[in-house]
């Protein structure tokens, strides 16, 4: 797996400060996409053990809120295959900071719907994520007053809350 970008002092996606991976590889290409060249799933530098560890290192310092996934797209299914050991020693070394993963796929249907029953990985990708933002950003949706989101259609989903009650359950934007 690529990625494009880490950003390791970031507050726009998600609450408090927050280290973000922003992995290559997307085939939603919606239009009006921020980042157009994640796109490509070659695009940037190769996500590397040292890679992870340089991450981790952004993670220790106690004013990091946690890490947040973007792309890219986080769920393609040679991303989720990438991810899912180094999402499994981030919960291991910081159970305290919280994932956030972005999403262009809808829960109920692309993942919980169709990658659960095809990706034998999703189910555990999924287990080490807290926050799920999702659906694809609609540019005639586009609200830049938003929190943590690009466009109105897109949902900001506890997903622990959400798997243990078999429903669809919103994160509470109260939260800090």
């Amino acid at each position: 797996m690529n990625y494009a970008d880490i950003k390791y002092c970031d507050v726009a996606n998600g609450p408090g400060v927050r280290v973000s991976l922003f992995v290559s590889g997307c085939n939603h290409h919606c239009p009006g996409c921020f980042n157009q060249e994640a796109w490509d799933f070659n695009y940037g530098s190769l996500f590397t053990y040292s890679t992870m560890e340089t991450i981790f290192g952004y993670l220790a310092p106690t004013y990091i809120r946690g890490l947040s996934l973007l792309g890219g797209e986080p769920l393609e299914h040679a991303n989720q295959i990438a991810l899912l050991p180094f999402l499994k020693e981030v919960k291991r070394r910081f159970p305290e900071k919280d994932i956030w993963c972005y999403t262009g796929y809808t829960l109920e249907t692309d993942i919980l719907g169709k990658m659960f029953s095809e990706w034998e990985e999703t189910k555990e990708f999924l287990s080490y994520i807290d926050i799920l933002v999702d659906g694809r950003f609609i540019q005639k949706e586009k609200d830049v007053t938003l929190r943590f989101r690009g466009s109105r259609n897109q949902r900001i989903i506890d997903l622990k809350e959400t798997l243990k009650q078999n429903q669809t359950v919103l994160w509470d934007l109260s939260q800090k």
